[in-house]
């Protein structure tokens, strides 16, 4: 009995990853298309993503736009593709870095600067606020009043 439970389950959880498979489209080309294109400048200098260069006569997007169908349609990983593309058009080609060798630096360093300025202010709030604690006398009462003004008038007095 706990056994067909089990079995069921798993049939379950396959078809559950199926279906999402299926109605996602990863196998569909044209959302691949997309996809990469999205991933993409145009190289014309417009400082646009390629599927989206809207400049009238843009003398690259059509070509470009052509070269990745053609890419999409030899079938290679889409990591190929982007190599493709930033092989003969440059890095500056790709809207943000591929992951992967010395572009890891480019995902990881912001982060981590960030994390380790956040930990060293912490660090050093709770430095200075023990410093302050072990430098403050204990036996001390807060002054109030007509005392204050009075130590006050005394302490910024020639």
């Amino acid at each position: 009995m706990l056994r067909r439970i089990g079995l069921k389950r798993w049939m379950q959880g396959a078809a559950v990853c199926l279906l999402a498979v299926v109605m996602l489209g990863a196998g569909d080309s044209e959302s691949r298309f997309n996809r990469i294109g999205h991933e993409m400048m145009c190289a014309c200098g417009c400082g646009q993503i390629l599927l989206e260069c809207n400049h009238v006569g843009c003398p690259d997007s059509t070509r470009m736009i052509g070269e990745l169908r053609q890419q999409i349609a030899g079938g290679g990983p889409d990591a190929a593709v982007m190599n493709w593309f930033s092989a003969k058009y440059g890095p500056t080609i790709l809207a943000a870095p591929i992951r992967g060798g010395f572009d890891n630096v480019a995902w990881i360093t912001p982060v981590a600067v960030f994390l380790l300025a956040t930990v060293g202010t912490g660090f050093l709030v709770v430095f200075w606020k023990r410093r302050s604690a072990a430098h403050a006398p204990a036996d001390a009462a807060p002054v109030v009043g007509d005392e204050l003004r009075e130590r006050i008038r005394r302490e910024t007095q020639y």
